[in-house]
């Protein structure tokens, strides 16, 4: 993806700046934070393990008492088993979150309109006290709340083919960030508890939450359909800057994904969301689909920038 950016001479490729912990800090709980920093050296010496994971899940997520072990904390913060905790995954995961943040600071200083954090890990599935679905800290929302303290009125629109779990969570009671997802229906799809169409939010959040659960199998015309729905909803809150979370996952054949778009399809998304007419920070989640990654990406930002100057990835 990286290469291709380049090669389609879209923009510039800047490394993150460093924006420090406290963005994070605001977003995610400070014991699963300790967590992700040092379990892979609890569990290399405790147990002589090259990976941390946990083998016991509790059932209420907001346990009486918090155990001290390993494996419990593991089980406490963790919720499947699709994110081991490595030797460079807190490292990896923290400059993914900087990169988020970065993108969003080039747009918040006016400098540019349309910015890309080509991000890994993903994030859209880490909540507050939780992580799992391969993502750790939830890069998208984490630079949606870096926005909003500079005075932006901001909307998330996620568009993975898996529900932005995390993201929701984090965003459910709030009404300063309005967050909308179009993903697979999770009736039949990964993150299988929540997603569904009737979860607007609560309390100061109702009516600031919008899901859009699709069938498995859909094809481009139906998809491009539920999108402009979304983009009705984005369009009505009028939002000044848009955090878009990204993901490939769509793409027909991915291995973890049920959608059919084809790279072209991306350019008409990225038309599509041009068509709001405000600034959009895209912040990569999933795609696995190694062979169509690179066409996919570049066909969006030639849709999003069609008649607009380059970005800045």
């Amino acid at each position: 993806m990286h290469d291709a950016i380049r090669q389609a001479n879209l923009g510039n490729i800047t490394p993150p700046g460093n924006f420090g912990a406290e963005p994070i800090d605001l977003i995610h709980e400070y014991g699963m934070l300790n967590l992700l920093q040092d379990a892979y050296d609890r569990a290399k010496t405790e147990f002589g393990l090259d990976a941390a994971l946990p083998h016991t899940f509790i059932l209420d997520k907001k346990p009486l008492r918090k155990s001290r072990s390993l494996h419990g904390q593991l089980g406490a913060y963790a919720y499947d088993l699709r994110s081991p905790i490595l030797k460079h995954t807190w490292e990896a995961a923290y400059w993914s979150a900087q990169t988020a943040l970065s993108a969003a600071a080039l747009v918040s200083v006016g400098n540019e309109k349309y910015t890309y954090a080509l991000c890994r890990p993903p994030g859209h599935h880490a909540g507050a006290n939780y992580f799992g679905g391969h993502c750790y800290l939830n890069n998208a929302a984490i630079a949606a709340n870096w926005l909003v303290q500079q005075g932006r009125r901001v909307a998330l629109l996620d568009i993975g083919c898996h529900h932005g779990n995390g993201a929701q969570d984090i965003f459910y009671n709030r009404s300063d960030v309005l967050v909308c997802s179009l993903h697979a229906d999770p009736l039949y799809e990964y993150p299988y508890y929540s997603g569904y169409a009737d979860e607007f939010g609560a309390n100061r959040g109702l009516s600031y939450n919008f899901n859009f659960p699709l069938p498995k199998g859909i094809t481009e015309k139906p998809y491009l359909d539920a999108l402009a729905e979304a983009l009705k909803k984005v369009h009505l809150y009028v939002p000044d800057t848009l955090v878009l979370s990204l993901g490939f996952d769509t793409l027909e054949g991915d291995p973890v994904g049920s959608f059919k778009l084809e790279p072209d399809s991306f350019f008409q998304i990225g038309q599509m969301i041009q068509s709001l007419g405000i600034p959009v920070i895209t912040v990569q989640e999933g795609g696995y689909l190694l062979s169509a990654l690179g066409e996919s990406v570049v066909r969006f930002f030639q849709g999003l920038t069609s008649a607009t100057s380059p970005t800045n990835a």
